[in-house]
């Protein structure tokens, strides 16, 4: 998956090994799909459109694994747990959005290595985001 451009190896990025902004889209799109349906994590989203929220995390998963850096540019530092500190993300939080998260991690079909890598990051960015016990 290198590449040779004007006699440097350059490696590819996350984002474009596991094939970029479709693959980023498809992951929450299908993720957003399971928020919708879930009474406890459709209630942390005020909006009534969860479009908005989808364009962000969209964005922002695509920033940090080497895409464009659109999320910085509109919304600055990422800030997730100031973010999501209004919120009340407890355990059961933490379970419903890990289990929304694993269906579209695996309807995306990446290989073993990146389906791994990709998951790895997840499950510590949802513990990461727990705030309140219980």
């Amino acid at each position: 998956m290198n590449e040779i451009r004007r006699g440097t190896l350059q490696e590819q990025t996350f984002y474009e090994q596991v094939g970029g902004e479709e693959t980023f889209r498809r992951l929450v799109h299908r993720f957003y799909e399971g928020v919708a349906e879930d009474p406890e994590l459709r209630a942390m989203y005020p909006e009534e459109d969860l479009g908005p929220a989808e364009e962000r995390l969209t964005l922002f998963l695509m920033q940090y694994w080497g895409g464009p850096t659109t999320y910085s540019e509109n919304r600055g530092h990422p800030r997730l747990r100031m973010r999501h500190a209004p919120f009340t993300v407890d355990r059961a939080a933490h379970d419903a959005w890990l289990r929304h998260m694993r269906v579209a991690v695996d309807e995306l079909g990446l290989s073993e290595e990146h389906e791994r890598t990709l998951w790895n990051y997840l499950t510590y960015a949802a513990q990461s985001m727990v705030n309140t016990v219980g």
